[in-house]
């Protein structure tokens, strides 16, 4: 099977709200776009991006997959809702903790180990601003990620409960994020 990563799919991500948990052990929903936010690698979303790729994958009786880090033989619960409103892609689901990562996924996110939302996409229409700043215009949506590391630090994911009072500081994982984007990019320059 070929990797996705391989496949040309793009990623962007996005960070979990302060103090995740999870309710019953499944339950989150949140934000894992938004629009007008420039993220992490300069890119932004426009309004109404993802609507053809969600009427798409609707009339095809398909969904939006949730998966544990991008990893295509990973998936770990379900988007039970996805749509546009006016501010960014709204995802709404359940971890599967009949499934072992499912489990997983929902400990990290209760621990504060985990704090990141993606999206895996491929672009189908955009263009680039005056200052070179490019502009998704359109995006072919495959599936949203529970991931460590976050791109877009204001798209935020709640779940469906009251913020923990001990929450962790988000300000060491977004610091921690740009480090580790930062070491990315630069070596994917250096291939």
């Amino acid at each position: 099977m070929q990797n996705m990563l391989d496949s040309g799919l793009e990623r962007k991500f996005c960070q979990l709200g302060e103090g995740l948990t999870v309710v019953d052990g499944t339950r989150i929903e949140g934000y894992a776009s938004l629009f007008g936010a420039v993220d992490q690698g300069g890119d932004v979303v426009q309004p109404g991006a993802y609507a053809g790729s969600l009427e798409r994958l609707a009339a095809g009786g398909r969904a939006v997959k949730l998966l544990w880090q991008h990893d295509p033989t990973q998936p770990i619960g379900i988007w039970d809702e996805v749509h546009e409103d006016a501010r960014g892609l709204h995802v709404k689901g359940r971890l599967l903790t009949e499934v072992a990562r499912g489990r997983e996924a929902a400990a990290l996110i209760e621990a504060g180990a985990i704090d990141g939302l993606s999206i895996g996409y491929r672009t189908v229409r955009s263009h680039k601003t005056d200052s070179g700043r490019r502009v998704l215009a359109e995006i072919d949506l495959w599936e949203v990620s529970l991931v460590t590391f976050p791109m877009l630090p204001d798209a935020r994911i709640g779940a469906k409960a009251d913020a923990a009072p001990d929450a962790p500081d988000q300000t060491l994982f977004r610091e921690l994020a740009e480090v580790v984007e930062d070491a990315r990019r630069r070596l994917a320059c250096a291939d």
